[in-house]
C-alpha cells in the first residue's frame, strides 16, 4: 500500500477496529486477526474496489490471475492463493500463501447507515506461527493490512490512483502511521492475553522491520 499527499494519521488509525481471537480449522487451533472500517461509499463500489484487478492496483497492489470462485491469483511481490468462496457483492474467502506457509483471508462488505463496512479476517494456524508469533505478534501482518486500509480510504476519497511515491513509510508521516499501527496491534495482543512484556517486545521488533531498521531476512514479517 502507499499513500499520496497528507494523511490524517490519527483519524485513519482510529477509524479501524482491530481484534484477535482463537478459532479452529480442520481440527487445528487458529489465530484470527480482524480489521474493520466503515467507508463513505456504496456496497457495490466497495466490493468492486476490493475485487477488480483494475482498481486493486490503484490502492493495494497489482493482482493477476483468475479472480473468481476457484480461480488462482497472485499479488505482485507478495502472496498468491485460490479463491475458495465468493458471494458477490458481500463476501469472498481465499487462501493466502506466502513463504511456504498457508493462511486464509475472508473479506466481507456490509451496508452500514449510508455507507459500507469492510471487514477482513486473516486466519493462521497457531502452531505453525508459534515462533514467528512470539517474535512479531499480530502486527506482523496487521500493520500491512492497516496500510492497505489506508490506501483504500484514500482511493475511495480521491476516486483516482493513490499509489505513493516509493518510500512513503520512510517519511515522517509514514513512520508515524506505521508506529501508531504497530502500537495498536501491541495493545490488541496484550488484551488477547499475551504477557505485556512479550507483546511490547514484539511490537518494537515489528515497528523496526516496517521502518527498515531490522535487516535479518529470517526475521521479516509478511
Amino acid at each position: 500500500m502507499s499513500a499520496k499527499g497528507t494523511v490524517d494519521v490519527d483519524g485513519q488509525i482510529g477509524a479501524v477496529s482491530r481484534g484477535l481471537r482463537t478459532g479452529e480449522r480442520d481440527g487445528e487451533q487458529t489465530l484470527v486477526a480482524t480489521l474493520s472500517q466503515r467507508y463513505d461509499t456504496t456496497v457495490e463500489d466497495l466490493w468492486e474496489a476490493c475485487t477488480s484487478a483494475e482498481r486493486l492496483r490503484l490502492w493495494f497492489a497489482p493482482v493477476t490471475g483468475d479472480l473468481r470462485l476457484g480461480g488462482d491469483y497472485q499479488v505482485e511481490g507478495n502472496a498468491n492463493g485460490t479463491v475458495e468462496a465468493c458471494t458477490a457483492p458481500h463476501s469472498f474467502s481465499a487462501t493466502w500463501e506466502f513463504n511456504g506457509e498457508t493462511s486464509w483471508i475472508t473479506v466481507r462488505v456490509d451496508p452500514e447507515d449510508d455507507g459500507a463496512r469492510l471487514t477482513l479476517k486473516h486466519t493462521a494456524h497457531a502452531d505453525t506461527d508459534a515462533d514467528f508469533w512470539q517474535r512479531f505478534g499480530p502486527g506482523a501482518t496487521g500493520v500491512g493490512w492497516d496500510l492497505a486500509f489506508l490506501g483504500l480510504a484514500q482511493h475511495l476519497h480521491a476516486g483516482a490512483e493513490t499509489l505513493e511515491e516509493e518510500g512513503w513509510e520512510a517519511t515522517d508521516e509514514g513512520r508515524r502511521f506505521v508506529t501508531a499501527s504497530s502500537e495498536r496491534w501491541g495493545e490488541v495482543s496484550a488484551e488477547f492475553g499475551t504477557p505485556r512484556a512479550q507483546a511490547e517486545a514484539a511490537r518494537d521488533r515489528t515497528t523496526a522491520f516496517y521502518l527498515g531498521e531490522e535487516p535479518p531476512a529470517q526475521d521479516s514479517p509478511a
